[in-house]
């Protein structure tokens, strides 16, 4: 089968592909990322502070240095070492819908996999794939759609977050047949980040087990959503404020050493 996977150059998006890229190596694998989610050039700056660890830290200096290394055998591989495994660039993909759509198009993926990729769907890129669009969505929905989901179930006082494996069957956000959930207890002692990241572990592992049941039986199991639900965006100065009075935090450095340790050779 083959698979096409759109994520985003970012942290989370790596340590995603590295749950899930070992495990698809019997499909034939193509990777686009996109290089943001959303406009940034407005970002508070908790926000601007946040982008740096999820992205400025590891794609320009992480990962470059990691990459430079005569040899790598660390748990988790960066972007270039995804590419090796599965033999070929990963590239960033922005213009899915217009001028690089017959770029996406060529790849002639059986199966779309998306996590955290940041450019809208419109109809004839969600067309190409016979067998659908999968989305792993970091929130449970259909009561947090939109972006930063787990921010706000930690804002909102929730003890339990969880992500969402749902298709892409539209051009609405995070409104497609739900697939299944993933669940886990909020940690208070620890990051945004931390959380975002511990998700994707069970995550991808259910999207693992979609993958398996499409390529034995060309289908998988999902329920319609309802109408109900709430639609959210970055998270305004006031609320990053309510966030840290609550005692949250979006990182801690403590937690970043420790996953630049994961990616460097053991």
């Amino acid at each position: 089968m083959k698979i096409t996977i759109l994520t985003n150059k970012d942290l989370a998006s790596c340590v995603a592909l590295n749950y899930l890229v070992p495990a698809l190596l019997e499909h034939e694998l193509t990777v686009f990322l996109s290089s943001r989610v959303g406009k940034s050039s407005k970002l508070s700056p908790g926000l601007k502070e946040l982008k740096f660890y999820e992205q400025e830290l590891f794609n320009d200096i992480v990962f470059p240095l990691i990459d430079n290394q005569a040899s790598n055998d660390s748990e988790l591989l960066t972007f270039n070492g995804v590419a090796a495994l599965i033999g070929k660039p990963v590239n960033v993909l922005n213009a899915i819908n217009t001028h690089e759509f017959d770029q996406f198009q060529q790849s002639q993926p059986d199966l779309v996999l998306s996590i955290r990729y940041g450019v809208i769907l419109k109809e004839a890129a969600i067309a190409v794939p016979a067998l659908g669009v999968i989305n792993l969505h970091s929130g449970l929905l259909p009561n947090y759609k939109g972006v930063m989901a787990t921010f706000r179930a930690m804002l909102n006082g929730d003890k339990e977050i969880g992500t969402t494996l749902h298709f892409i069957d539209d051009e609405g956000i995070d409104t497609g047949g739900i697939i299944g959930t993933t669940a886990m207890q909020l940690n208070s002692d620890k990051s945004y980040l931390w959380h975002v990241l511990e998700l994707y572990r069970s995550g991808c592992e259910l999207m693992l087990d979609s993958v398996r049941s499409i390529a034995n039986s060309g289908r998988v199991e999902c329920n319609k959503q309802g109408e109900e639900g709430n639609y959210y965006s970055f998270p305004s100065a006031t609320e990053l404020a309510e966030f840290n009075e609550i005692g949250a935090k979006l990182v801690d450095t403590d937690e970043i050493l420790e996953i630049v340790k994961r990616f460097q050779t053991r």
